[in-house]
């Protein structure tokens, strides 16, 4: 069963990135906007031990980019997730949600997983490379946090 969350406001969407699958997040990629709008991309690397130090960076997305994220993204409604295996094999957990939809790669799937096609593998990694790329673009000014 998918977990519940509050859809976010009207029209408003949230994608986010999260490496690696399991343990400590050591990096994290949010895009929150709106279709048809520029939206806001924030990069964040966290360092763990003793000094604890993390790094943002957030940019402004052009709607463009929104929009073509946005279409990306949807191709992936309706995949398979698992809550505690990396059933995709890029060692990301990639979240969004919309108005219509809420989807995770590590939501609890209570239909039993066999196997993934290595067509929606390839799908998954191309959707999460994509964010990842977006933040890396854009994404590089210094966060004020």
């Amino acid at each position: 069963m998918p977990r519940m969350v509050a859809p976010p406001p009207s029209g408003e969407f949230t994608v986010r990135l999260i490496k690696p699958f399991s343990g400590p997040a050591t990096h994290t990629i949010e895009v929150i906007g709106e279709p048809n709008r520029p939206a806001v991309a924030r990069n964040k690397t966290h360092q763990h031990g003793s000094n604890g130090a993390s790094q943002e960076k957030v940019g402004d997305v052009p709607a463009d980019d929104v929009n073509e994220l946005m279409s990306l993204i949807t191709t992936l409604r309706g995949f398979p997730s698992h809550e505690t295996e990396d059933v995709y094999g890029a060692n990301v957990i990639l979240e969004f949600a919309t108005m219509e939809i809420q989807w995770s790669n590590k939501d609890e799937n209570t239909s039993a997983i066999t196997e993934i096609a290595g067509e929606q593998k390839d799908d998954f990694k191309r959707v999460a490379d994509s964010v990842d790329a977006l933040a890396r673009q854009f994404a590089r000014k210094d966060s004020a946090v």
